[in-house]
Parts: structure tokens; sequence; C-alpha cells
């Protein structure tokens, strides 16, 4: 069994009792999957692949997946930011697939702590 698959087995059976679903586009999962075990041979943690991490641990412990924002994401919009992790009903398409908004504060990005970017 590939790490990929091995991780979708994990990461599924801790996540679908409490009603987080992979998205059914399995092509994607796969691809957000191979993302996490990137970052966290990158990094030594798993960050969101549809972030930029920074590489400290510690500002990036909102973005290590599962994230911090991706409970508020499914409640309101049935998917998380990356659409990975999803609700029954947008599974289901008894919901709309609709944009999810970042809602990590942009003062947490690596891009606004560049030197030069305050000017």
């Amino acid at each position: 069994m590939s790490a990929v698959e091995e991780l979708y087995e994990r990461l599924k059976k801790v996540n679908e009792p409490k009603g987080y679903f992979f998205t059914k586009d399995e092509d994607l999962v796969w691809q957000l999957l191979a993302g996490l075990l990137k970052n966290k041979e990158r990094y030594g943690y798993m960050s969101c692949p549809c972030r930029l991490a920074s590489g400290d641990r510690e500002a990036d412990k909102d973005i290590i997946c599962p994230c911090d924002y991706r409970e508020a994401d499914v409640k309101e919009y049935g998917s998380c930011y990356c659409n990975l992790y999803v609700s029954k009903e947008w599974n289901e398409g008894t919901i709309p697939h609709v944009p999810v908004p970042e809602r990590r504060p942009p003062e947490k990005s690596p891009f606004n702590r560049w030197p030069g970017m305050d000017a």
C-alpha cells in the first residue's frame, strides 16, 4: 500500500465518525493527500496544501490539516477551503457547491511577513 493510500485509510477512519468525509472527486483527494505528505516531508508537519506554509510549526499551527477553519467551513459551506473534507450533504449534491472563502487572517500569511511588504 502506498503512503497516500495509508494516509487515506487513516484519515477516513478518524474523520468520518466526526461527520467529515472526503470529497467524491477522487483525483482531487489523492492530489491533496500527496500534498499533505509532501509538506510533512518539507516542514515536518502536514500543513494545508492549499495555503502557503512558513515552515515555522508554531506560526502554521492553524493550517496543520485538519486546519482550525475546517469545522466552520464545513458547517457554513459544506466543504473545507480545499474541498478535501466535505459534509455528507455536499457529497450528495443536496447543497450548492460554492467557493469557500479564506478564513485565515491575512496577517498569518507568510506573504505579509516578507521584508518590504509594509511599503
